[in-house]
């Protein structure tokens, strides 16, 4: 029986257990998308983890959804963030950056020179997001031209080799939570009528080109994919999704990806995490559906097979040292909603995808 506290082999390298920090978007960023001592801080005390994923990085000006979130579409950022890796490495951890591209969870507020989100449809998401000015109603985002498409798609790369060079283990590409590659999954954001629009074999091309071209340019080895089926945050409409997603992973499972990362939105959604978990044959990582933060009775997943590597997200957000308390079954912090929302004044922080 293979536990939680096992070696595994992704990306060329051996992890030293199966557990993984979940990216969650902490907006520290300083000024310019710079990474800062803080989030060195941070990502070094957490690196007994087998392996951590980043929060989500833009990959271009344009990709930021959120206040003080980081970039890797500078030579700045590359720099800062080669400190973060420095540091998680010397402590003996494994970190890859997430690549997310906002889509039109955004607002022009955040964004410089006159720029507004962008989407695979001009299709305004329901609700509101912090700004450095306030709560905000979404707006009613760019649809990118066939052009702009490919250009996104070649922001994802360019990012990716920017990751690498920084220092970065590997990269996970956010197609999860309603960010843009789920935009162009989603029926409900996606009304495109071109090859990237209607039926699922387009709907699923934009999150194969990102796979292809980002793996083309540092090797699928250290590339992977988080996706949340049915997932219908952040105004997402994806009903029947699991014939999408494996649509999807049967045209990137020859890849040989780092990994295929599933974030589950909700106890129902484990049929769909079954199903892709046979249909892919690489690492799978799992941040499951659980009652409050997963804790060590999840870890009995891996001991079932469901899954190779476990996602924690709050959980480690309030134990630092998060493998350990997991071995002795706690005792554990109790994480702390107010560093999650409002925890200071940047406004919500920490936010836990799980």
């Amino acid at each position: 029986m293979t536990t939680a506290f096992e070696p595994v082999h992704v990306a060329g390298a051996t992890l030293s257990n199966r557990i993984a920090l979940a990216p969650m978007t902490r907006s520290r960023a300083g000024q310019g998308g710079i990474a800062t001592d803080l989030v060195a801080e941070y990502y070094t005390q957490r690196a007994s983890a087998g392996l951590i994923i980043s929060e989500g990085i833009q990959p271009s000006v344009v990709g930021q959804g959120y206040p003080f979130t980081p970039g890797l579409h500078s030579a700045e950022q590359v720099a800062a963030w080669r400190a973060v890796t420095d540091s998680v490495h010397a402590a003996g951890g494994r970190i890859f950056a997430q690549l997310m591209h906002s889509g039109r969870i955004g607002h022009p507020s955040l964004l410089p020179d006159g720029l507004v989100p962008v989407a695979p449809s001009a299709v305004a998401a329901q609700g509101q997001l912090f700004t450095g000015e306030g709560m905000k109603d979404f707006v009613t985002p760019h649809e990118l031209t066939a052009a702009e498409v490919r250009q996104t798609v070649a922001d994802y790369a360019q990012a990716a080799r920017n990751a690498i060079e920084a220092g970065f283990d590997g990269v996970e590409l956010h197609g999860a939570n309603g960010y843009l590659i789920h935009q162009f999954l989603a029926p409900g954001s996606n009304l495109r009528t071109d090859e990237w629009g209607g039926p699922t074999e387009n709907r699923i091309r934009f999150a194969v080109e990102v796979v292809k071209a980002v793996a083309a340019a540092i090797g699928a080895e250290r590339t992977a994919l988080r996706v949340s089926p049915g997932n219908t945050y952040n105004d997402i409409s994806e009903p029947d999704a699991q014939p999408a997603y494996e649509a999807l992973v049967e045209e990137i499972d020859g890849l040989g990806l780092a990994y295929l990362h599933v974030l589950e939105a909700g106890p129902e959604a484990r049929e769909t995490t079954l199903a892709l978990r046979k249909q892919f044959s690489g690492p799978f990582v799992l941040n499951p559906a659980t009652e409050g933060p997963t804790d060590h009775r999840a870890l009995s997943l891996i001991e079932d097979g469901v899954a190779d590597v476990l996602a924690f997200g709050a959980l480690f957000l309030a134990n630092p040292d998060l493998p350990e308390r997991l071995r002795t079954e706690g005792p554990y912090n109790t994480p702390d909603p107010t560093t999650f929302f409002g925890g200071d004044a940047r406004g919500y922080t920490d936010y836990p995808t799980r």
